[in-house]
């Protein structure tokens, strides 16, 4: 299963709901901490063709979350050196509860890895609801259209025998 945001869109369905503006860069906020915003920041990545940037929470915002967490500079500069060295974002970014020893880890930890290389995916139509739905070269048949339920609705059944 596809990582989804609070809202039930997965992530490259988020990013073809974006695309269509030419967007410079594309981030992914602070609702999560690094281990948990990985793989957003990963498919994020994959098919976004402009800059992504992170911005991973250092604290739970919830204290009750069973989940919680507190990380350290040490840690997550472990960790986004990791999602560097694998070709994700270009640009991590200072949030609240940061401490200047966060920023300096991080910056210390990629200064040498060289930034990601921007994909360029093929132009296909790319639609979005929950999932993502591209139509490309290589796509079948695509059939658009609705239903109309003639056999339930009498009042579709009126319409459609008035050609309406």
């Amino acid at each position: 299963m596809l990582p989804s945001t609070l809202t039930g869109q997965v992530t490259e369905a988020f990013y073809n709901s974006l695309a269509h503006a030419n967007p410079i860069s594309i981030g992914l906020n602070c609702a999560l901490g690094a281990e948990e915003l990985r793989q957003y920041v990963q498919e994020m990545s994959r098919v976004a063709n402009c800059y992504v940037s992170a911005h991973p929470m250092r604290v739970c915002p919830i204290r009750w979350a069973e989940s919680g967490y507190d990380d350290t500079p040490e840690n997550m500069a472990g960790q986004i050196k990791e999602w560097a060295q694998s070709g994700f974002p270009q640009h991590h970014r200072r949030l609240l509860r940061h401490s200047p020893a966060f920023i300096k880890a991080i910056a210390e930890t990629v200064k040498d890895i060289p930034p990601r290389k921007i994909p360029s995916n093929p132009v296909e139509c790319r639609l979005s609801g929950l999932e993502p739905f591209n139509i490309g070269d290589e796509s079948l048949f695509v059939n658009v259209g609705e239903r109309a339920n003639v056999t339930g609705s009498p009042s579709s059944k009126r319409l459609v025998l008035e050609g309406k």
